[in-house]
């Protein structure tokens, strides 16, 4: 069952998170959510296949789950980390009606090509290492659409993917919605900002509050630009996914946690609102109790409203 404790709440202001109102819903799809248990009831037959595809001169490898009837189909996004393909989430969502590639990162697992990441010294925020990995998400699309084009195809990831989906939405034509969670709506230069003020401290929202950080971040960002080379800062090309986001027209939905403390919910949320009230179909979601990891052990509403909204897609797609 649910967790109680981990109330979701949606939120509907142009103003961020300080003087708003919280509803207590989401999307309305909680009025549909059933426990991920009683969704495992259903689960339909799943055909399990090891693929190959070509990217940018290197071979990926990956995995295709195809349960017998389908209501969409997504790839898997990774997040910042060596990420092989995600096989335990990818048989959850296909047993849930949903066809899923997931496939090892770049450079890691049975993929080619070089792995870009703090673990090797490299900086896998930066927006050549980004648009690289669009490029591999927009071909991993393309070989999903080849196996059925009549089904709709998303894309849905963690993290990193907050800047790397909404590229490669604007690269493929093919991609019909987008779920994130916990993905940046901010520039990847302040987003580095906003983690060396939090310091990785899992109590820093205990004694900090929004206010604060939207005035500590506009000095933060100034004093960078005056002095890219002390922040070792002065090669990097920071990626806005505003740039992507206000051209997109397919749907978005965003997955927050109140305490998160690698990205600043509020300032994202604010920039979902000005593009909400510019027509753009996006919606989001906003755990009040939970993270940056969204998906802690006992914790199914994340992942469960994911799947009601994805499934929800396809009826769209078709009218």
């Amino acid at each position: 069952m649910i967790r109680k404790n981990c109330t979701t709440n949606y939120i509907n202001s142009v103003d961020g998170l300080r003087g708003i109102t919280i509803y207590r819903r989401c999307l309305l799809l909680l009025l549909l959510l059933v426990s991920l248990n009683q969704v495992k009831a259903q689960s339909p037959e799943v055909t399990i296949e090891d693929v190959r595809f070509e990217s940018e001169g290197v071979t990926l490898a990956g995995t295709i789950y195809t349960p017998r009837h389908s209501h969409a189909a997504v790839v898997i996004v990774h997040g910042s980390g060596q990420a092989p393909r995600m096989g335990e989430f990818a048989s959850l969502l296909a047993k849930n009606g949903i066809s899923v590639l997931t496939y090892d990162k770049r450079g890691v697992g049975e993929s080619g090509g070089i792995y870009a990441g703090p673990e090797v010294g490299s900086n896998n925020v930066d927006a050549d290492n980004l648009n690289l990995l669009a490029e591999d998400v927009s071909k991993a699309v393309n070989i999903l659409h080849q196996r059925d084009k009549d089904t709709p195809i998303g894309l849905i990831g963690f993290s990193q993917a907050g800047w790397v989906i909404p590229i490669a939405a604007n690269k493929n034509q093919l991609v019909d919605f987008m779920v994130l969670f916990s993905g940046a709506v901010i520039p990847t230069l302040d987003q580095l900002i906003f983690q060396h003020f939090t310091n990785g401290k899992s109590d820093f929202w205990d004694s900090h509050t929004e206010a604060e950080i939207r005035e500590y971040m506009p000095k933060a960002r100034e004093a960078v630009r005056n002095e890219p080379g002390r922040y070792q800062l002065d090669k990097f090309l920071s990626t806005d996914p505003l740039d992507a986001l206000s051209t997109l027209s397919i749907p978005g939905l965003w997955l927050f946690g109140e305490k998160d403390i690698q990205i600043p919910i509020g300032i994202s949320i604010e920039v979902l609102n000005a593009l909400k009230v510019q027509g753009k179909p996006y919606e989001y979601c906003l755990f009040s109790t939970l993270g940056h990891d969204l998906t802690p052990i006992g914790t199914t509403q994340p992942i469960a409203i994911a799947i009601h909204w994805i499934k929800a897609r396809k009826a769209l797609h078709e009218k």
